[in-house]
Parts: structure tokens; sequence; C-alpha cells
């Protein structure tokens, strides 16, 4: 049989993928289609073909937007830092309007474009067990609900009781780009979401060797995650619950070196899934510096202060405790178990269960603090013990893409909502509980070619 280069085959689906969604982003991709590439190179054919797709990292697990950790507020730049940047990011960073947004857009997309392409490839291809099969539709269902709701997290408003009417994203569920895209309503999004995601639990198996691979716990976790940021508080506890339940291990900080560049390797024992977001240069650790007020929240016999940031210049601390194991700006943004922890703590308190709420966020920070100094937390105040719980999860998280999610989920509680500001220069940046900047515009490019309405 004639074997076929899978990362040929990966790299010119992807970009004929793009230049018939997105033509004008790319130079050269009238040239690309005026040749007609050889189709035994621009699709698959094969079961192992479709294998090679899915292990295909780069565009698969780490084409996630950056922008809603540029946009956080974990981390502060200096006034010549931040002029160091280009538009889009310091935008993203004063959470001012702008349509020039390439990366951030377009890069997700083409995660779903890769799903697409497996989706619509795999029932014209004959061959491979029951078992093979179902893992790899498992997984293409998994990637592309996972990044349409990246991709809602920073393009559509939050999630709230008018999702029927706001505007959601453009939901690409096939490889067709004769398919013109339009944007569902945010509830419609969600739906869409939540059904690839349940459809790939009865295909995906229980666990993986393979990280970098979706699987039960996984698919559990990722709804789990979902549904928080829907404030489904019952739901997001049940499959946080169905996660755990697969897979629960936690790594006792005790045993890492405080002292390392990196604390943490790739695939640990925490990571359920492994994914990253796309790097950027505004969250290098020689620019993007620990808001002072978080880091001083951190007991001195908490682990977390010197296993996840380092000393900076001056008197600033910088982040090194990445879970993607890499240096540079890749940040793990996967699913990983102390995550599920704090789903678990918040919904169950949350649902009124403060005694499983105590135990989930005990276990967690047991394994955080120096060992024989953790005292446990036994409030059974309801109030108390979210404010606590909350705490602890922006404690836990930080430059996982999470907090930005966060933010925008309890801007919609009075209790919880938040006024960020960033002083540059002499110049005060502010950004209002529910803001229409916690909505980012889309890229101008793909709103003139698609006709997308864009955001205001």
């Amino acid at each position: 049989m004639k074997k076929i280069n899978v990362d040929l085959i990966a790299g010119s689906i992807i970009k004929l993928m793009l230049c018939l969604s997105i033509p004008a982003l790319f130079a050269g991709c009238k040239k690309y289609l005026d040749a007609k590439p050889d189709q035994s190179i621009s699709t698959p054919s094969t079961i192992d073909d479709l294998e090679g797709l899915l292990d295909a990292y780069s565009t698969v697990n780490a084409r996630y937007p950056s922008a809603p950790e540029v946009a956080s507020d974990d981390y502060y730049l200096t006034a010549a830092d931040f002029n160091g940047l280009n538009d889009a990011q310091r935008s993203y960073y004063s959470w001012q309007k702008s349509p020039n947004f390439v990366a951030d857009y377009s890069s997700p997309y083409q995660g779903v474009e890769y799903a697409n392409v497996i989706l619509d490839a795999l029932p014209k291809i004959s061959g491979g067990d029951e078992s093979a099969r179902n893992k790899i539709r498992g997984n293409a269902l998994f990637i592309r609900g996972s990044y349409h709701y990246a991709i809602a997290q920073v393009f559509a408003k939050p999630y709230s009781s008018s999702a029927n009417s706001d505007l959601g994203i453009a939901l690409r569920q096939t490889a067709d780009a004769g398919v013109k895209p339009v944007r569902a309503n945010l509830a419609d999004t969600y739906t869409a979401i939540i059904s690839d995601i349940k459809n790939s639990l009865p295909l995906l198996p229980s666990s993986s060797t393979l990280k970098y691979r979706a699987s039960k716990p996984a698919a559990y976790g990722l709804l789990a995650r979902v549904y928080l940021s829907m404030r489904d508080y019952k739901n997001a506890g049940l499959f946080a619950d169905s996660a755990l339940a697969l897979y629960n291990t936690l790594i006792n900080y005790n045993t890492l070196s405080a002292t390392a560049t990196l604390p943490f390797k790739q695939f640990n024992d925490e990571v359920i899934y492994d994914s990253r977001a796309l790097g950027a240069s505004a969250l290098t650790q020689a620019k993007a510096k620990i808001d002072t007020l978080l880091y001083t929240s951190y007991a001195s016999t908490d682990l977390r202060r010197t296993i996840l940031f380092k000393t900076g210049t001056g008197s600033s601390f910088n982040f090194k405790g990445t879970y993607a194991g890499v240096t540079g700006t890749f940040l793990f943004n996967g699913i990983a178990t102390d995550e599920l922890y704090l789903i678990k703590a918040e919904t169950a308190v949350r649902n009124g269960d403060t005694q499983n709420a105590l135990i989930a966020l005990n276990k967690l920070l047991m394994n955080r603090w120096k060992t024989g100094t953790f005292v446990p937390y036994a409030i059974t105040d309801q109030t108390q013990l979210l404010n606590i719980v909350l705490k602890e999860r922006r404690k836990e998280l930080p430059f996982r893409t999470l907090r930005w999610s966060d933010l925008r989920r309890l801007n919609q509680e009075p209790a919880f909502a938040r006024t960020l500001t960033r002083n540059l220069s002499g110049t005060t940046y502010t950004l209002e509980p529910n803001s229409l900047r916690y909505v980012f515009q889309i890229d101008q490019k793909a709103v003139d070619i698609s006709g997308l309405q864009q955001n205001p």
C-alpha cells in the first residue's frame, strides 16, 4: 500500500481550508488553489491518515486564543513593555475596540476545520476496527466543541438569560467551504458546543495513554468548564464529579523543586487533556508582572508562591508554573484535576453542600502547602466559604486563560462584580462589569469576506 506523508496531508488540508474560508488573510492562496493539489496529498484516504491528523499537535492542540489571558487582571505591564507590543495586543491589554485580531480569531478555526475534515472524511473511508473509528470520531467532536467554546469566550457575550437573543459565534460544522458561515445566537452556540462534547463521550476511552488525545474524563471535565461558564452550577458539579470518578490524581507540591526553571513537565500527573493557547509577547516572563495583590494573597507556607512564580526585576514577580512544561509564552489551557476539584468545591457550596465543598477544597490545598502547615478549612457559612473557594480558584489557576471567563460570569453576580483598571503613562483604562469590551471584535477581514455581523 502506498504510504502517504501525514504531515504533508495536514499542511495541505489546513492551507486549503484557510484559503477557501479566509483567502484575504493568506498571501499565495490563489497560487496554491490554481495549482490544484493532488488529492492523494490534500485529502486523507485511510484510517492511518486520520490518526495522523489527530497527532498534528500544533494545530489540533495548540491554536487556542491567548487574548483572554492578555486581557486578564492577573498581571500588569510597564508602559515601555506595553508600547512595544503590536496593535492587537495593546488593544487586548487596554480593552480597546479594535477589529484587527487575526490570529486569535482565525487560528482557533483552524482547529475547527481540522475536526471537520476528519468528521467529513471518516464515513467515506473503510478500514479500522470499531474502537479505532470511535476514538477518531470522538476526538474530532471533542476538538470541535472545545475550539468553538474557546472562540465564544472571546467573540461572544457571556452566557445569560438573554442567550436566545444575543449573538453567538459562526459555528463551522462541515469542511465544505461552500457552506457560508453565519452567526448563531448564543443559546444555539452553547447547544452545539455541548452536543459535540456529549456526543463524543460514548466514543472515547475511559483513559488515554496519550494526553494530547481526548478521553471520557477529558470530555466530562470540559463539560464541567462549559456549564460553569453558563452559571449552571448543578450540571457543572455533576460533570466535575464524573471526571474525577475516572481520574483524580493530584501532585503534592512538596515533591517539586521551587528553584526549577520549569517546575512541571508536560503531561504531568494532573493533566487529563493537554492543550495550549497561542503565544503572546505580552505574556513573556520578562514582561508580565504578577498583580501585587494576587501575589501577596499566598501565605508564606503556600508552595504555590514559589512553585508558580519567580522573582523578577525590582520588587516584581513573574509566572513560571505553566503545566505546558515548556519555556516561552505557550500557556497550558487543557483539562487538569486541580481545576476540577475547584469546580466541585464551588458548585457544591453553591448547591448548599458545604461538607463536600470542604472535602474537595481541603484535599486540593493539602497538596499545595508545605507539609504540616495547612490547617483544613472548617467553615460552614455558605457565603464565607464561597468567597474562599473563589479566591483559591484564582490563586490555583493563573495563566490558564480561565480568569477571563470567570470575570465574565461573576460580573453577573453583584457580590463578585469587579471594575478593572490599567494605568499607563498617566492614562487610566477602565473595564466596567458587563462592559461591551468583554466581547472582542471579530477580525474585520473575516467580516468583510463572510458578511458576518460585527460585534459593537
